[in-house]
């Protein structure tokens, strides 16, 4: 969190279902399918926007309004109070959607996460092959 800047509570504020693949629109998502990833959290979007140079604060405590079981949010802060911005490459609160949804994916906790997941279902897949009804004669 930044404290030194102020007014925090006129930042710009970005749900992770916002840029989530398996919400619809009329979930929350709002950016396209294809551009968004799978189940970010509010911690991997933090991270993101300090990647990418932008301050941010994340507040695990706050819901989703629309899906109260959606834990966190994280404010981001696109321009300086003299309406420079703090990364020129990211000119929009969409723009910075798309770029977050780009690098969750490849955020290191999510990579070391989906390792071990994808050893698991090959040696589960194995197995479902031997057993099964047998015909009767």
């Amino acid at each position: 969190m930044d404290g030194g800047l102020a007014n925090f509570k006129k930042w710009n504020i970005i749900y992770p279902i916002y840029i989530n693949s398996k919400k619809t629109i009329a979930e929350g998502r709002r950016i396209g399918a294809s551009k968004a990833c799978e189940n970010p959290t509010c911690l991997e979007i933090g991270d993101c926007c300090k990647h990418l140079k932008i301050p941010c604060a994340i507040e695990l405590d706050k819901a989703y309004p629309r899906d109260f079981m959606q834990r966190g949010r994280v404010r981001v802060l696109l321009k300086r109070e003299d309406g420079s911005l703090y990364n020129p490459a990211i000119h929009s609160k969409k723009h910075l959607m798309l770029q977050v949804a780009e690098l969750v994916p490849r955020h290191p906790g999510r990579v070391k996460k989906q390792e071990p997941a994808s050893t698991a279902t090959a040696a589960g897949t194995s197995k479902s092959g031997k057993g099964g009804k047998k015909k009767k004669k």
